[in-house]
């Protein structure tokens, strides 16, 4: 498959509640969903109905919502499981059992063969059910797997023919992306059925994971909005949608309805207790802002000089920071302009030698930057100007000096 033609399965509403600040609530989960279906996901992927009494009312409650977005629930490779959720009405089943070594001997204690039997039954009585559901077998810790197993589990149950999907979980975030497009690729080759990935972000490889699963043939990637989560979460869907867009912009715009992924970050945030992170993929307070002079100037006459991603796309606004030691003249020149002032050059770059000037002595804002500007503009003699300029340079290197 093209690595254009990828699905979102997102996971807020599953993942996301794992994270330690949400306790969402019947009117938060449909807010969220809403806002997700709004901003175009594929998918939208519930916590299991067995969780709670309300979690299941919720599964009914949201499938029978009438959403673009099809509607998935995740459940253990269990038939009683199976069962309370084909109930709910939802669209698909994303089945999990664990591989590694670890989870083998401390969670469910089952061999690699008893894995296999158990999600044979489990999958093929589930098809026998629903005929038309959609199905995803997924084994858990898939990089602390032993690969031969890990092959053993994928090949007997892409052999059955009853799973739409196979599902690779990076559960502790161990994964690199060599790793990933690897196990992907291998796994790609040898059956038919699409693949899932699902990676933690322990490590801070999350978003590079998941591209290299699309890379080596991938088709649906996991995320949850701001990357909530269990412990550091998972793939973020800003950060994703970040790096897909910087792949094919065109194509990424067509999908998703960019503007509306402030909204969902700041909905989530506002619920979960948290602010949303300064350096965040896109909707960061600092994510569009310059402040470099040498930046500024390439930003003004360029924005694509140092800008990957376009503002404008996501309903953003660049912001060239001006009050500080790093500004640049054509930067301040900008300001002048924007505050319809008639400067020459050779007065902006006088202007700039007192931001310079007086940002080393004290912290200043955009209104100092703003007051030296006006005054400039009103003073008639140039010369003047500028003699008076170099002496109030000179006192405030000599305050510096002294302090």
């Amino acid at each position: 498959m093209p690595l254009d033609k990828f699905n979102i399965i997102e996971s807020t509403l599953r993942e996301g509640e794992q994270f330690v600040g949400a306790n969402f609530t019947t009117a938060d989960k449909l807010k969220i969903a809403d806002a997700l279906d709004e901003f175009g996901v594929e998918y939208l992927e519930l916590t299991s109905p067995l969780a709670s009494p309300q979690s299941r009312a919720d599964c009914e409650t949201i499938a029978r919502r009438g959403y673009k977005a099809r509607i998935l629930t995740h459940i253990r490779c269990h038939k009683d499981d199976a069962t309370i959720a084909l109930d709910t009405g939802v669209d698909g089943l994303d089945v999990v059992i664990g591989t590694s070594s670890m989870l083998r001997q401390f969670s469910h204690g089952k061999s690699i063969d008893e894995i296999i039997d158990i999600a044979s039954d489990a999958l093929t009585w589930i098809r026998a059910q629903a005929p038309d559901i959609e199905l995803r077998f997924s084994t858990e810790d898939s990089f602390r797997s032993e690969e031969r197993d890990l092959f053993r589990v994928y090949l007997a149950i892409d052999k059955l023919g009853v799973v739409n999907r196979l599902g690779i979980a990076d559960t502790v975030g161990v994964a690199t992306p060599m790793r990933v497009y690897q196990l992907v690729s291998g796994l790609r080759r040898v059956t038919n059925a699409d693949i899932e990935f699902h990676g933690h972000n322990d490590t801070g490889c999350a978003i590079a994971n998941s591209f290299a699963a699309l890379e080596g043939g991938a088709t649906h990637i996991d995320t949850s909005v701001l990357g909530i989560g269990e412990r550091n979460g998972i793939t973020p869907l800003g950060g994703f949608v970040a790096r897909m867009y910087t792949h094919n912009k065109s194509a990424t715009k067509r999908k998703y309805k960019l503007k509306r992924l402030h909204k969902v970050d700041q909905l989530v945030a506002e619920m979960v207790g948290v602010s949303i992170p300064f350096n965040n993929y896109i909707t960061g307070v600092t994510a569009f802002t310059h402040k470099a002079g040498i930046h500024a100037k390439a930003i003004l006459n360029q924005p694509e000089t140092y800008e990957i991603l376009d503002p404008r796309d996501f309903g953003m606004t660049r912001y060239i920071s001006i009050a500080h030691k790093l500004t640049g003249w054509n930067a301040i020149k900008d300001r002048a302009e924007q505050l319809g002032l008639e400067l020459s050059d050779a007065q902006i770059k006088l202007v700039t030698q007192e931001v310079k000037a007086l940002a080393d002595i004290k912290p200043i804002d955009l209104n100092d930057v703003d007051e030296l500007l006006h005054r400039w503009a009103a003073e008639a003699d140039g010369e003047l100007q500028i003699a008076e300029s170099a002496s109030r340079i000179a006192n405030r290197e000599s305050e510096k000096q002294i302090a």
